[in-house]
């Protein structure tokens, strides 16, 4: 799923490859901007024609194909071996994770460019999606058979994937430049945390406090148990440059992508930079974690990878066409699409178990 987990961390313990040995590439044909989610020895994914496609993890083949009606660049979410993919034409559509066949479709008022999230019903069996939307409403819908649960209005878009506390509250930026923290049994609103700018990204979650960069050159950390009017924690701006890169955090850093052509380590714990690693264009891609290292994408057609602690580079690979779409990592794979229409997985992947 998007960011690997409800929590939206983006960090794994897998290394990341010592080199871009390249394993494979998969051709869709048109631009990819979506995040990659791999379960199962399936890679899944959707691109700018909005077709969602299912490839083998160890040969980058691919297995099936299902057409959607608009672009996509939401991250899919698998779930019980069923695909939860949202799509610019504004529907959420569940899909059978072994053939692409439709178990349902849910429609949304407008587009769907965050991935799905999920948490246990509360009040009984089974899970529920979260899901932001155009249409300004955050959806609850029932995994299972998607009806509606409850939705919840803002007075703008939402852009980013919900997150959610161990505690069970939803917490999102929305374009209408608040954070929104909500009840999971029925969607009412706790508190909202004014920003000063709208928020493209998702948040990222440790403990009790929520990571989120803004169009107005922040990343905010704050605590939505905080004492009212108090629950900004920190305040980050290096520069004078939005951020639209979801942060990924480690126990005691941030590190987001900036549009000052910076991936930027923060204190988790101050809000004070470590260090800032200068890439050669736009780093909308939201960068992963892979053990001691960190892989993101970049507009100026390369795949970073950097030391997590010192944001040295340790190697590079030129894809030569924009790579916005955030990359995930797998059983010793990073695979990441971009924008020249290709799926790319670098490193070794792991042995297959054997049947």
């Amino acid at each position: 799923m998007h960011r690997g987990g409800p929590q939206l961390q983006g960090r794994t313990d897998m290394p990341a490859p010592a080199k871009p040995d390249l394993a494979w590439t998969f051709s869709a044909g048109k631009p990819i901007k979506a995040g990659a989610a791999v379960v199962g020895g399936r890679v899944f994914v959707g691109d700018d024609d909005g077709i969602i496609h299912a490839v083998d993890f160890y040969t980058g083949k691919e297995l099936w194909t299902f057409k959607t009606e608009a672009s996509i660049e939401a991250t899919p979410l698998v779930l019980h071996d069923v695909v939860y993919q949202g799509s610019g034409d504004g529907n959420v559509y569940a899909l059978d994770a072994a053939t692409g066949k439709l178990k349902w479709k849910y429609e949304t008022g407008d587009k769907v460019m965050g991935g799905a999230n999920y948490a246990k019903n509360p009040n009984g069996v089974g899970e529920w999606l979260l899901i932001g939307s155009y249409d300004t409403n955050l959806h609850c819908v029932d995994a299972a058979t998607g009806k509606v649960v409850w939705t919840h209005g803002t007075d703008n878009y939402i852009n980013g994937s919900p997150a959610i506390f161990s505690s069970g509250e939803i917490v999102f930026g929305g374009c209408d430049s608040y954070i929104h923290v909500l009840q999971l049994s029925d969607g009412k609103e706790l508190r909202q945390i004014e920003s000063e700018a709208y928020i493209a990204s998702s948040v990222a979650i440790m403990g009790s406090t929520g990571y989120v960069g803004n169009y107005g050159n922040l990343v905010i950390a704050f605590d939505p148990n905080g004492p009212k009017g108090n629950e900004i924690q920190w305040k980050y701006r290096d520069r004078n440059f939005p951020y639209f890169s979801s942060a990924a955090l480690t126990d005691d850093k941030v590190v987001i992508g900036g549009r000052d052509k910076r991936l930027h380590c923060i204190d988790r714990a101050t809000g004070k930079g470590v260090w800032n690693f200068d890439a050669r264009g736009q780093v909308d891609s939201s960068p992963v974690i892979c053990g001691d290292g960190i892989v993101v994408g970049c507009e100026d057609g390369r795949l970073y990878c950097v030391n997590l602690a010192d944001g040295k580079e340790r190697w590079e690979y030129e894809i030569g066409a924009p790579v916005t779409a955030s990359p995930a990592a797998s059983n010793g794979l990073i695979i990441v699409g971009a924008e020249d229409g290709n799926l790319y997985a670098f490193g070794k992947p792991s042995t297959p178990a054997k049947p």
